[in-house]
């Protein structure tokens, strides 16, 4: 499965971003390799969870692990088949771990108002 993860930095030792739209980094994590992508859609006036979501779904992402989601990126998403998970306060290896060890939940929709 091939898994995107919002990052405050470029390495699995750093903490999930609580951001989805505007995370620093996403890393990209295929079987045992990960690949940092920096946002560039970090300084985007406006649409930038719907920019960051097509960008994900372009890249052939299938699960998304972030601290939240707004409602237009949720949508986008789940328009693409592509599972969202929260995973607030974690380091990125401890979001993976969990997410394969089955307890962490998709999230069912937004979890935070548009222009968080």
């Amino acid at each position: 499965m091939k898994i995107a993860v919002t990052s405050s930095g470029k390495t699995i030792e750093d903490n999930v971003d609580e951001r989805f739209g505007r995370a620093p980094y996403f890393l990209i994590i295929e079987d045992d390799k990960v690949e940092a992508i920096e946002n560039e859609n970090l300084t985007a006036g406006g649409g930038v969870g719907v920019q960051t979501s097509q960008m994900l779904a372009d890249k052939g992402v299938e699960a998304v692990i972030a601290g939240n989601f707004g409602p237009k990126a949720f949508q986008v998403l789940d328009a693409a088949g592509i599972k969202a998970y929260s995973a607030s306060g974690k380091k990125v290896s401890e979001a993976l771990d969990l997410l394969s060890q089955g307890k962490l939940e998709p999230v069912q929709g937004a979890s935070k108002q548009s222009h968080w």
